[in-house]
Parts: C-alpha cells; structure tokens; sequence
C-alpha cells in the first residue's frame, strides 16, 4: 500500500438479534434519531420489546425557544417520533439538559430503570470523546456522562449490594443485560441491517420538527443526512445501509 492508496474499512459483524427485551437510553430527544432509530425499527417489526428512556427533555437544545416551552415541545415530539418506529413506551427522567453528571446519583438512578424493565439488551449513543477515529468531531459532555453511567448502571443492576435499598423497597436484582450496545461510535465493530427501515428512521427524525427547524441555517436534510454514513457503514456490513454499534459484553459466554 502506497501513501496515496485510500485505506479500505474494516468489515463489520451483524449484532446478535436473539434477544426480546430492549432498553434504549440516552441523554435527549433525537439522540436515537440520529442513526440508530431505523435498527430499533426493524427490531419491533421482528416482535422485539424496545422501551425509551430519556435523561432530560432536551430543554436547553433550541436556541430561539426558551427551555420552559422547548421541553413539553421535544417530548411531543419524541414520543411522536418513537411511535413511527414501533416504540409505544417512552419515559423522560426529568434530569437537566446541558449538566448532567456523571456519578452515584445518576448511577442509582439508571440501576432503577434497568431493575424495573429487565433488558437483555441496552442501548445508548456514542460515548467516546469524539464522534470520528481521528479526534476531530468531539462529542459532547451529556452523551459522554450517559452512556459511562449506562454501562456502570447495567452491571449495578444484577448486584443485589449496590442499591440494595432498592431491593429492599420491592425491586429484584436484574443480571440479564447481556449487552450493551453503543451507537454510532467510532469503535463500532457490528451493525444492523436497516436496508428495509431506513425510510423510517428518516422519518423518525423528521418528526423533531422544531429541533431541526433550529440547526444552523434551517435546512437540514434528514434523509440526506443519514444516508451519508448508513451507506458507508451498509457497505462495511455487505447491506444498502446499516447502523453501526460498539458491543460491550457482560456476560463472557
């Protein structure tokens, strides 16, 4: 290879599909939109269970909208946009948008939700440093907190002495979460056929309407948008298009 030959991306592997029960998590209304919502829809069209929850409202994400009225705003929204991918249950947990932290608050919290809906697998977004290898697409403070508590969260679930007065308070240890599944991340190394749900997925996001409406210069082109990496991540897995996943494990066998 010379150094003007392009270098060729590694092949992707397909997620594992044998599962029931999904738990998507992530910090604001359209995290999941942005990639991962056309694989959430072709797993509720498989049957699968996949309940939303959202760490805030994403009150603070529209600039001309004050956060009082963005928020009951961007949940509509959300809940609309869910709809459109088979997902009828979405929770907001009313944590602030733009400050989360992480820590053993939120930690408790995100160990309540998963001991309460028993996943076998979760679902976050992308929480390295940066959206791209190269360090140059940094990611944000509340996608980073999220997900760090996410996977901390979904190991706490099936410890039945960390939270313990959880336990105590009628709720039972949940060691089930087999995976925890990172979305768009750099370090993706599976994928999600979504050849047969991509219009969904574009559609999904369309349905944050006032959010978009408030991008730059007003005319972003969702269906522009996600075909541009659902296709370089399709061709990765040998698809039209597909969302890319960084697995984590917790079970090794």
């Amino acid at each position: 290879m010379t150094a003007d030959t392009p270098a060729v991306a590694h092949p992707l592997l397909p997620v594992d599909e044998d599962w029931q029960r999904g738990l998507a998590i992530v910090a604001h209304p359209d995290d999941l939109e942005f990639g991962a919502a056309a694989a959430i829809a072709r797993w509720t069209q498989q049957g699968k269970d996949v309940v939303y929850v959202l760490l805030t409202s994403g009150e603070a994400g529209i600039d001309g909208i004050d956060p009082a009225e963005a928020g009951p705003l961007r949940e509509q929204e959300q809940r609309a946009s869910a709809e459109i991918v088979g997902v009828s249950q979405v929770e907001f947990l009313g944590l602030p948008d733009g400050v989360l932290e992480y820590g053993v608050p939120l930690r408790r919290e995100l160990t309540r939700v998963i001991r309460t809906h028993r996943p076998d697998i979760v679902i976050t977004n992308n929480f390295r440093d940066s959206w791209d290898e190269a360090g140059d697409a940094l990611n944000m403070s509340d996608h980073i907190v999220t997900g760090r508590a996410v996977l901390d969260a979904a190991r706490d679930a099936g410890n039945r002495w960390v939270f313990r007065e959880q336990i105590d308070a009628g709720l039972e240890k949940w060691g089930g979460v087999r995976q925890v599944w990172a979305a768009n991340s750099p370090r993706s190394a599976h994928a999600a056929d979504t050849t047969g749900t991509f219009d969904l997925g574009v559609r999904s996001l369309e349905a944050h309407e006032a959010y978009l409406r408030g991008l730059g210069a007003g005319d972003f082109d969702a269906e522009e948008f996600l075909e541009s990496f659902s296709r370089q991540t399709g061709t990765r897995l040998g698809v039209t298009y597909a969302a890319g996943f960084e697995v984590f494990k917790l079970r090794l066998l």
